[in-house]
């Protein structure tokens, strides 16, 4: 079984997320699965309270997250200065 680690980041809740969270949550009252649209929203997970997830590929695209490998080691490098001016929170995260 193997390991890996991610990045992600994440905005305030902001009027759609809460929107959103709100549908989410009468759905699961109703014991319903939520629309396409709400499911996608939260990449198919539950809402995170701390707000907008930006995933990996997109801090990638912005140019701030960047994979860092060495004899030994690999992980990631996060250039602060070039993260989304609203990213406030910053994840990371290991699966098996």
């Amino acid at each position: 079984m193997g390991m890996s680690t991610h990045v992600v980041g994440f905005k305030p809740p902001d009027e759609k997320w809460k929107k959103m969270k709100a549908v989410y949550d009468a759905c699961a009252a109703a014991k319903i699965v939520p629309p396409k649209e709400v499911g996608e929203f939260f990449g198919f997970n539950n809402p995170d309270e701390n707000g907008v997830e930006v995933r990996e590929n997109d801090l990638v695209k912005a140019g701030c997250l960047k994979p860092y490998a060495t004899q030994g080691q690999s992980g990631f490098e996060i250039d602060i200065t070039k993260l989304p001016k609203d990213v406030t929170i910053v994840r990371f995260f290991n699966s098996w």
